[in-house]
């Protein structure tokens, strides 16, 4: 999948004044992601291998671009992030962390590294990281955030922050919600990595697979995603989110009011005829409602 999505260099060549004969090429700048989309799948890719993926204010922003860019389209029905290189992610850019820079720069850099989080849970359609290395420190928390997390055997997965003397408090918030209490800790306290086979018996990723099976599996998925109603999943995933941040009682209670509402929905109803029928479904894939 990287392959296919890394674009090439552009580069323009000119003549400066006064030079006779000598030219000199500018290469453009990379971008730090890049987005495409096609049949309801978007697939953003983390752009930066040279320094590791490191998940800079400008990188945030670019993310935080590409997961809101036409997201409440029909068009749109999953999202996929991967990264280019060895490393998924390395997590903030700790150059941009120093006292030069200043508190409100850091207050900026963990604000909206906190609305790319939120915003993987908060929008109506799923997010699949697909990982192939290592993913440390926010990079970590990255892949926690997302709904599920395919990766290969060979990926790693860290909260080194404590090791350099800045404890991983904002991964902790999605990493302590997707693994045990004690592996979180153990993990947070000794920034030593865990297996992607550790991953996922302690529930951090969804599936491990082999490398040359990676881009296979994750869009097996993501395609099975796109067979389903656009509003169901949505509706779903929304409750899913918020039923879990309830007590148990709660939860039932909003479950059970969803469950309604998902029955008033047309893609609802037409979903239960299609089974008493024995024949496929044909989502409208709008919100609109079959009875009040």
């Amino acid at each position: 999948m990287a392959g296919s999505l890394v674009r090439g260099v552009l580069r323009t060549c000119r003549s400066p004044p006064l030079t006779g004969t000598r030219f000199y090429c500018q290469a453009e700048p990379e971008p730090l992601t890049i987005r495409q989309q096609s049949d309801g799948v978007r697939r953003i890719l983390l752009n930066n291998p040279g320094r590791r993926n490191v998940l800079s204010l400008a990188m945030l922003e670019a993310l935080r671009g590409d997961i809101l860019a036409d997201v409440h389209s029909d068009e749109l029905r999953v999202i996929v992030i991967a990264a280019k290189g060895p490393v998924f992610s390395s997590g903030h850019d700790l150059k941009e962390l120093t006292s030069a820079q200043g508190r409100d720069y850091h207050t900026r850099v963990f604000r909206t590294c906190t609305e790319v989080m939120t915003l993987i849970q908060d929008i109506p359609v799923p997010v699949i990281a697909m990982v192939n290395g290592v993913a440390t420190a926010a990079g970590c928390q990255l892949v926690a955030s997302c709904d599920i997390a395919v990766v290969t055997e060979k990926s790693t997965f860290a909260t080194p922050g404590v090791n350099v003397g800045l404890f991983c408090s904002t991964p902790a918030v999605a990493i302590g919600r997707a693994v045990p209490r004690k592996v979180a800790m153990e993990m947070l306290l000794t920034g030593i990595p865990i297996s992607a086979h550790d991953a996922l018996l302690h529930g951090l990723v969804s599936k491990v697979v082999p490398e040359e099976r990676l881009e296979e599996e994750t869009l097996a998925i993501a395609r099975r995603v796109c067979q389903a109603s656009r509003p169901v999943v949505a509706l779903g995933k929304a409750t899913f989110q918020r039923q879990m941040a309830q007590g148990r009682d709660a939860a039932y209670a909003t479950a059970s009011g969803v469950m309604v509402d998902n029955l008033a929905l047309r893609d609802g109803q037409e979903g239960i005829r299609a089974f008493v029928e024995k024949r496929r479904p044909l989502w409208s894939h709008k919100r609109d409602k079959a009875h009040d």
